[in-house]
């Protein structure tokens, strides 16, 4: 049977990632596209390579007119989702958040993101949408929260050494790279090509809002508490996330034996590939795909393990990894309209 699907916020990079992917997916009935300065526009004017498919015609609506819809996607602004969310949910619809309302605790809302948080009882209803880890919860959710693009390949990477006890906790480092679509379609002058072409550069550290999804999504998946230190960094590319985990190894851990349970874990992810020792992971090698790439490493000198992942910041870190919940959420097989293969070079 089909599913009416509402895509809110169609017009930004993952909007149209979105709709891409859905375009491919046999139940999947495309049944709103929503925005705000785009509203009133046809889909193929403001994502022009959409144009020529079955979707370049329809019509953006206004975000306040997404209703009867069986699952609606939200790919707004920080702040939008949480005023817009509780009407859909209220209404039956279940709702794949994509942007960062729903991943944290109430309290952390100000802090983190500089809003009050405006509908605080969902909070707790929301369920973390990083479907490797939380697969079951995930299936019979009323609210997923997407996990963001830097958390999706950190988590990924360092969950089952934290469960294994193969690394310490508390101080783990992580180093971020991202390509400039993370930014958003909106960005401004400081995302040009003037401006970051030959150029990288650190950007909000020690407050970015990733920090705290990241701690609070390791400690409930190792049932340990977590410490971490984030710096991301933007580079002159389009797509992609890489991030380096530095953390503390225990006693007798090698670079084998960090390969050995990740490799366990995950030996039955279609979505998660790790890398045997020495190889390193590459986001040109993920493009396009909604793979995650995890490498593991010991520096036996210094007894650090360095744990690296590598996944497309629009498809595994965003679109891909919200169409792979979907999938759950509706009973679908989890791989439906999913390329696990990435486009090279």
């Amino acid at each position: 049977m089909a599913v009416r699907i509402g895509v809110v916020g169609a017009s930004g990079f993952t909007g149209g990632e979105l709709v891409r992917l859905l375009l491919g997916h046999p139940t999947a009935d495309l049944a709103f596209l929503g925005g705000r300065g785009s509203a009133g526009r046809r889909l193929g004017e403001v994502q022009p390579h959409l144009a020529a498919s079955a979707a370049g015609d329809l019509p953006i609506e206004p975000v306040e007119d997404a209703s009867g819809l069986d699952v609606a996607f939200l790919a707004l602004p920080r702040g939008d989702s949480a005023a817009v969310a509780p009407r859909l949910l209220e209404a039956g619809t279940r709702v794949i958040d994509l942007g960062g309302d729903f991943r944290l605790a109430a309290e952390a809302y100000p802090t983190w993101y500089g809003f009050d948080h405006p509908a605080p009882a969902w909070l707790g209803k929301s369920v973390y949408g990083l479907p490797e880890l939380f697969r079951e919860q995930i299936r019979g959710a009323e609210l997923v929260a997407n996990p963001g693009c830097f958390p999706t390949p950190a988590v990924l990477g360092l969950a089952p050494l934290l469960r294994a006890g193969m690394i310490e906790g508390n101080r783990i480092l992580i180093d971020g790279k991202t390509g400039l679509s993370g930014a958003g379609r909106s960005a401004g002058d400081a995302m040009s090509h003037a401006a970051t072409e030959e150029s990288v550069r650190p950007y909000r550290f020690p407050a970015h809002q990733h920090t705290p999804e990241i701690e609070r999504t390791l400690a409930e998946a190792s049932g340990r508490p977590v410490g971490v230190s984030f710096v991301p960094h933007l580079v002159p590319a389009v797509r992609g996330v890489l991030t380096t985990a530095f953390a503390p190894a225990g006693e007798g851990v090698t670079t084998d034996t960090l390969v050995a349970v990740l490799a366990a874990a995950y030996e039955r992810e279609p979505f998660v590939r790790v890398l045997p020792p020495g190889v390193m992971a590459d986001t040109k090698r993920v493009r396009g795909s909604n793979t995650a790439e995890l490498q593991a490493a010991v520096d036996e000198r210094t007894g650090t393990a360095v744990v690296i992942g590598a996944v497309d910041n629009l498809v595994k870190g965003a679109a891909g990894q919200a169409v792979q919940n979907l999938n759950l959420m509706i009973g679908a097989e989890e791989t439906t309209a999913l390329p696990s293969v990435g486009m090279y070079p």
